[in-house]
This record gives C-alpha cells, sequence and structure tokens, in this order.
C-alpha cells in the first residue's frame, strides 16, 4: 500500500515537473477554467464585490516553455541528465528568483493567476477625511474639536449599523446559549456577567473560513486557556477529581 502511494506521488511530480506547475499552481488553472465556464453562460462576466462587473477572458499558464525546458528549469537548468543524480555536480547558478522564462502566449500585461472576483477586496467607501491623520487637522477653537470627535462617532456607529466594519462569529457559549432559549430550554448556565468576548479558539477561522474541526481539532472540549487560572485553583480542583473518582 506504502508502495503504492508513493508510485502516484513520484507519477504526480514527474507530471509537474513536466509542466513545470506547482500545486498551487495547478490549483489556480482549474480555478480560471471554473471561471470561464460561468462566464460562458454570463456572458463573459461576473459579479465582483461592490456590484462591480468582471470580465474573464481565457488565459493561458505563461511558464509552460516545453517539456524538456520545463525538466530542465526544474533540474536547474542543465541539460545534463547525468549532473541530475550525480551528487557532486556543480551547484545551479543563482538567480534572483523574481523573474522566470515565459512562453510569451499572452501580453507581458496580463497577471498570473488571473483576476477572480470571489478574491478581491470589497471597496471602502469614499470619505472626506483626507489621509485619515486627525493631527494634521487644524481647529479655531476647542468645541470645534469637539464637535469633530463626535461627528467621527457617529460615523462609526453608521458604519457599525450597515455592517461595513469585520464582523466576527460570536463565541460559542453565547450561540449555545440562544438555540437553548430557541428550543424552549431556560438558560441553566448561570452566567449574568454579561462579558461578550470574541476572543478564543470557538471564535477562530482562517481566511478561508476554516474552523479548528476542519483541521481534526476537537471543538467540543474546554475552549478556555487555563494560563490565568492560580495554581492554588488547579490544584484544588485535580484534588476534587480525585475524590470523585474514589
Amino acid at each position: 500500500m506504502v508502495l503504492f502511494a508513493l508510485i502516484i506521488l513520484l507519477a504526480r511530480t514527474l507530471w509537474c515537473l513536466a509542466e513545470n506547475t506547482t500545486t498551487i499552481e495547478v490549483w489556480e488553472i482549474e480555478r480560471h477554467k471554473t471561471l470561464l465556464r460561468r462566464a460562458r453562460v454570463l456572458g463573459g462576466y461576473l459579479d465582483g464585490p461592490g456590484g462591480v462587473r468582471v470580465r474573464i477572458q481565457k488565459q493561458e499558464f505563461p511558464y509552460d516553455i516545453g517539456i524538456w525546458n520545463n525538466i530542465k528549469a526544474g533540474m536547474g537548468g542543465s541539460a545534463n541528465v547525468i549532473g541530475w543524480f550525480w551528487p557532486l555536480a556543480s551547484t545551479p547558478r543563482q538567480g534572483s528568483g523574481l523573474e522566470f522564462e515565459i512562453n510569451g502566449f499572452e501580453e507581458s500585461t496580463l497577471s498570473w493567476p488571473p483576476p477572480d472576483p470571489d478574491r478581491m477586496y470589497k471597496p471602502m467607501p469614499w470619505n472626506n477625511h483626507g489621509n485619515g491623520f486627525t493631527s494634521e487637522q487644524r481647529y479655531t477653537s476647542q468645541g470645534e474639536e469637539v464637535e469633530a470627535f463626535k461627528h467621527r462617532q457617529r460615523e462609526d456607529i453608521q458604519r457599525r449599523e450597515l455592517g461595513l466594519e469585520v464582523q466576527r462569529r460570536r463565541p460559542f457559549h453565547r450561540r449555545y446559549i440562544q438555540n437553548m432559549e430557541i428550543a424552549g430550554v431556560p438558560d441553566l448556565s448561570g452566567s449574568e456577567s454579561g462579558v461578550d468576548s470574541n476572543s478564543g479558539e470557538e471564535g477562530w477561522r482562517d481566511s478561508e473560513g476554516d474552523r479548528l474541526g476542519d483541521f481534526g481539532v476537537d471543538e467540543e472540549i474546554e475552549f478556555y486557556d487555563e494560563d490565568d487560572i492560580p495554581l492554588a485553583e488547579l490544584l484544588r480542583r485535580r484534588e476534587t477529581q480525585k475524590v470523585a473518582s474514589t
């Protein structure tokens, strides 16, 4: 079974070497093909953030320069096949890592990967606050400065109400209590602190939207760290658990 997996891995590596692609670049090519299929149905355009219409055009992968040249580039740029496997062969020349040979199928002004409407940033609304540094503003009186500060506060509240700021997912215990109330079960947590914390593992998501459970971490265990709990309290809990177990 292990040998079969290694053979598949070797075949995949040789295929990527012949096409001069990495795994991420293969994903980008497949993503571009998916966007082309969607745009073909929707008239060549896809909707981006803020209602922006993005034209999707077919682009060729620019770094596929031929099978033999791809293999040479992946093996250090040398055409000596024996030197690829000889441990005492000379070290390949070092490049800048910023410039690579391209096939010239597309215009040099086009970028790779092609534009993806789902990965574009949402444009923020335009404001008239200049460069955003309030220290550069000059006020004729202290009352005018206070009024300007209150005006900025009102604009911040409006942005929160419109949902223009980042909204984090509520902590697990808040969601659990709400679900219990919806189901008609009274709140038995006994918590009356009213502290709404957005920190902790229960509110964590990466840029792709994955949670801890997607990486094999048990989300049902205790969420909060015990770094701030006194050592005496931890020892007391341990003794209580021992007595309860006996």
